[in-house]
C-alpha cells in the first residue's frame, strides 16, 4: 500500500515514511523498523515523524516495552498495482474521447 496522492507532495523523506507506515498500517512500526525500510538517516527519520506528527498524520502509541507508529487511517490510499495499467490504458485516460 500506499500514502493517498494527496499526501504525496509532501517531503521526499515524508513520503518515504507514510509509505513504509502505510504497509504495515494496522500493526504500525517502530523507528527502527521504519529506518530498514525507508533509505534515508534516523535523523531525516525523526524530522519526517516530528512533521507528521504535528499535521497529525501519524498517531503514535505506547506500550511497556515499544513505541509503534501508525499512519492515520485518512493516509492509506487504496492497494493498487501500477504495474498493471497498461501505456495505452495510462494514454486512453489523459486523452479526451
Amino acid at each position: 500500500m500506499r500514502a493517498k496522492p494527496e499526501y504525496r507532495n509532501r517531503d521526499e523523506t515524508e513520503v518515504v515514511v507514510l509509505d513504509a507506515l502505510a504497509d504495515r498500517h494496522q500493526e504500525g512500526m517502530t523507528v527502527f523498523e521504519i529506518r530498514s525500510r525507508a533509505d534515508v538517516t534516523i535523523d531525516q527519520i525523526e524530522d519526517a515523524l516530528a512533521s507528521l506528527k504535528d499535521d497529525d498524520l501519524i498517531v503514535v502509541e505506547k506500550d511497556d516495552e515499544r513505541t509503534l507508529i501508525l499512519p492515520d487511517e485518512d493516509v492509506v490510499g487504496p492497494e493498487t498495482n501500477e504495474t498493471d495499467v497498461s501505456l495505452l490504458e495510462k494514454l486512453r485516460s489523459k486523452l479526451p474521447f
